[in-house]
């Protein structure tokens, strides 16, 4: 499958290590992850910024996931498809993979339930889902 996910997934699996953490390993080992440039620099700015970890860890969580991930560009859509106008790179990148999944934390994004038909859903959902606990 391929599956999206958000900044702040990404971010919490290098900064708390549980949920996020297991649902990022999954995707790197069982299905691919989409990115694009925009979010891996959104990424690696809070891992620097919000997270402080140190430039030489954020920059092999960079390359980790420049090598493993789908870089993919994201097709603009309009502002009004979500109620954050920073979120509709999310929506616009979902498109152009033709992902599977949005995993996010964001509830901007959660409120949707679902883009272009693809479901968005948070890290707990995702692993429920794929662990065959709830369809």
């Amino acid at each position: 499958m391929k599956i999206i996910l958000d900044a702040n997934v990404v971010i919490a699996a290098f900064a708390s290590r549980r949920l996020c953490e297991s649902v990022v390993e999954l995707c790197l080992h069982s299905h691919e992850i989409v990115l694009s440039e925009e979010l891996l620099e959104e990424i690696v700015r809070n891992l620097h910024q919000k997270i402080k970890l140190p430039g030489n860890i954020v920059e092999d969580i960079s390359k980790l996931l420049r090598e493993q991930a789908s870089m993919v560009s994201s097709v603009p859509l309009a502002a009004e498809v979500c109620r954050d106008p920073d979120d509709v790179k999310i929506l616009g990148l979902a498109v152009a993979a033709n992902a599977d999944y949005i995993v996010t934390g964001d509830k901007d994004l959660l409120v949707l339930k679902k883009s272009q038909g693809v479901p968005i859903v948070t890290p707990r959902l995702f692993s429920d889902i794929i662990h065959g606990e709830r369809n």
